[in-house]
């Protein structure tokens, strides 16, 4: 009898052993096999931050994530509202998905406040992370956040707009107060300006609603506009447009995609670019790499970028040397 609750006993170990090594086995398969999920959260609709969100869904590609094959993507667009933006990065948080990706810097705020400080959040096309509080350092992020970031080639703007220019006395310089990357850029090319002595004056707007106005105030006091990187000014881009054409003002922008719109021209980074840089990053940190010292990425080479239907609006011949350098590297807009 003894000798029978032995072997019982010994049967029951092995079965239990059995049952734990084989569920091991079968979350470890699950865990391999598991198709990780990416939050994608883009602050508002417009050209820029659209080819940011298709280069970084491209990005992904070059690693080997294919949407609906081996990744799933939850895209999520707030169209401008802080509160979107909370609920939706909440949403991401709640779900646990694998990595999060910022597309503007309010997108980029709201994640890193959401999330566990475990979840990577990537960057796509952030002016000024370190400012926007977002990491400890460019080379040494220190947590679990990393990214591109597409600080505007300024000097060269400002050289592009005094040769296109050269008789331009005041820049107007118009960015949206709320907007920490179009603060920043405004302020930094206001800088340069003054540093070359040229005459400026700064305009803001609080929201795109305001931009009618503020357009037809500075038209009437500046030779030129400057428009910074700035997704309030990106948004209403069309609006400016229209109000400087009337008053035969070039309009010009910091992005290739507000050339588009119908800014005059522009030394420009691609947007696509650094979405897609910023889409191979998060490869990387799906695959292991860590964010704490993964350096945030800069896209500095720019091109020139030209609208010629609007040269031919305002009246004005475009350097032959810069449609040159647009026609062989660039873009022209015709």
């Amino acid at each position: 009898m003894k000798r029978m609750y032995t072997l019982i006993a010994a049967l029951a170990a092995f079965l239990i052993f059995a049952f734990f090594a084989t569920s091991k086995n079968d979350n470890a398969s699950s865990s391999k096999n598991k198709i990780p999920t990416v939050g994608i959260l883009q602050l508002v609709t417009h050209p820029a931050l659209d080819q940011i969100h298709r280069g970084f869904v491209a990005g992904l590609k070059e690693y080997g994530y294919t949407p609906g094959k081996n990744i799933k993507i939850d895209f999520q667009n707030a169209q401008g509202d802080q509160s979107n933006l909370k609920t939706m990065s909440t949403k991401f948080a709640n779900e646990t998905v694998d990595l999060m990706a910022g597309i503007a810097t309010p997108a980029a705020q709201a994640l890193a406040n959401a999330a566990n400080k475990k979840t990577p959040v990537i960057l796509a096309g952030i002016t000024d992370p370190v400012g926007g509080g977002l990491v400890d350092s460019d080379k040494h992020p220190g947590g679990n956040i990393t990214g591109t970031s597409g600080e505007s080639p300024l000097k060269e703007q400002l050289d592009l707009l005094r040769k296109i220019l050269p008789n331009a006395k005041t820049v107007g310089i118009i960015y949206t107060s709320s907007d920490h990357g179009g603060q920043y850029n405004a302020k930094k090319f206001a800088k340069i300006c003054k540093q070359q002595g040229i005459n400026y004056k700064l305009y803001t707007i609080s929201s795109t609603n305001d931009m009618q106005q503020v357009a037809e105030q500075a038209v009437s006091q500046v030779d030129a506009i400057y428009a910074p990187q700035d997704n309030g000014i990106a948004s209403a881009m069309k609006t400016l447009v229209n109000v400087a054409n009337q008053a035969k003002i070039p309009v010009i922008p910091s992005a290739d995609t507000m050339v588009k719109d119908g800014g005059l021209a522009s030394y420009a980074i691609s947007q696509y670019d650094l979405g897609k840089v910023a889409g191979e990053m998060a490869g990387q940190v799906l695959r292991g790499r860590k964010t704490a010292n993964f350096p945030v990425a800069y896209i500095t080479k720019g091109k020139y970028v030209i609208n010629q239907k609007e040269a031919k609006i305002l009246g004005i011949q475009l350097p032959q040397s810069i449609v040159e350098q647009a026609e062989k590297e660039g873009e022209v807009f015709k």
